[in-house]
């Protein structure tokens, strides 16, 4: 491969291992829970040249074709954050997907040597990338994690609702639609890891860039890893605003529909 996309590929490493201390530190990644995902195959050369026999073939449930002989950095299963941030390549894989999109090989560990797999959550990761790739998007990032803020709002009922969550979200900070214009899609509680799951956030995303899972947490999509991070900080920080107003005794104002009006017509 070129120097230069050496280079970018552990930049990304990087910024993974970056942000999976945030997650750590934030206490949105108890014990192994969270996952990333990163389509690098554009940083990897054509001429890029390895021995496939020589590492086992994992068949899918289900095909991806607009995936087919990709190459994405995906983290383990039941691997912690904290690990991930000290040692991101014991703890997360490159794995190169087969020609019909329907398997994966581990390219990243020793030969016929396997230790982990990826994510669990690798169907609904797989899923995303492939609908991003199909619409030839710029996103190549997934992240998903246990926001504690976000997961909160789903279990109060009268949140448990796309339109009211995303008045909330924008009226809490001038800066959510800002960055997240798009808002917040919604997925009913499913089985984690399940296909189930995977094709109602891959829905939710044809509108939006964050997906909050009821009861679970969230899955947004980005164009880089600190870009992808930082939808889902300022999320947190308008539910944190409105628990503390909340917690304070105060019904919470929001922004006006008049102030949200400016703020689109100026930044957006």
């Amino acid at each position: 491969m070129e120097i230069q996309k050496i280079k970018r590929v552990r930049k990304i490493i990087f910024e993974v291992s970056e942000v999976a201390d945030y997650l750590w530190q934030r206490g949105w990644a108890e014990r192994n829970a969270g996952n990333i995902s990163v389509n690098i195959n554009h940083l990897i050369n054509d001429d890029f040249k390895i021995k496939l026999n020589d590492y086992p073939s994992y068949k899918l449930s289900k095909t991806y074709p607009a995936l087919a002989g990709m190459y994405l950095f995906v983290t383990g299963t039941g691997k912690r954050m904290r690990d991930l941030a000290k040692d991101p390549l014991k703890n997360a894989l490159i794995i190169k997907m087969n020609s019909e999109g329907s398997a994966y090989r581990i390219i990243s560990q020793k030969k016929r040597g396997h230790k982990f797999l990826p994510t669990s959550e690798l169907p609904t990761h797989l899923l995303i990338h492939n609908k991003l790739a199909e619409s030839n998007s710029s996103n190549k990032v997934v992240i998903h994690t246990h926001t504690n803020e976000l997961v909160a709002l789903t279990q109060i009922r009268e949140y448990c609702n796309e339109e009211k969550l995303n008045k909330l979200f924008f009226g809490m900070h001038p800066e959510t639609i800002i960055f997240v214009p798009r808002g917040v899609g919604f997925v009913e509680y499913s089985m984690p890891g399940s296909e189930d799951i995977a094709d109602k956030t891959v829905k939710v995303l044809e509108n939006h860039d964050v997906a909050l899972w009821e009861k679970h947490g969230v899955f947004a999509v980005g164009e880089s890893v600190p870009d992808t991070f930082d939808m889902i900080d300022i999320l947190a920080k308008s539910a944190r605003i409105f628990f503390m107003c909340k917690s304070a005794g105060y019904e919470p104002e929001g922004l006006s529909e008049t102030e949200l009006s400016r703020l689109i017509s100026t930044f957006l």
